[in-house]
């Protein structure tokens, strides 16, 4: 790996952990459980984080390469860049609760 690649790799774990390891954003009581939680959102995010990259690139490039083939068709163009750069673009404990459901007995303990 060059040292810039190394360096910008460097940046992205950390900002994920530090985003995924922030007490006041998990709310699960226990610790097993917060854990857990703070793992999966970590891991979760090193996939997704650079899918979600080479989502936007090509759709933007997608949506470059429309404008040119269809004569400056614009309305086309932007719904492409629409779809491919709308968020989320990291895995928080509410996109993870959406996508797991809620746990009623989790939240009868509060």
């Amino acid at each position: 790996m060059t040292r810039t690649t190394r360096g910008v790799s460097f940046w992205i774990v950390l900002t994920i952990l530090l985003a995924n390891f922030a007490g006041s954003t998990l709310r699960a009581e226990d610790a097993i459980e917060t854990t857990g939680m703070a793992v999966g959102q970590t891991a979760g995010n090193l996939v997704f984080l650079p899918a979600k990259i080479a989502s936007v690139s090509i759709g933007w490039l997608s949506g470059a390469l429309s404008y040119v083939l269809t004569g400056g068709n614009g309305d086309l163009t932007k719904q492409i860049w629409r779809d491919t750069s709308e968020g989320p673009y990291l895995i928080t404990p509410e996109v993870a609760r959406k996508g797991v459901g809620r746990r009623p007995e989790l939240e009868q303990q509060k």
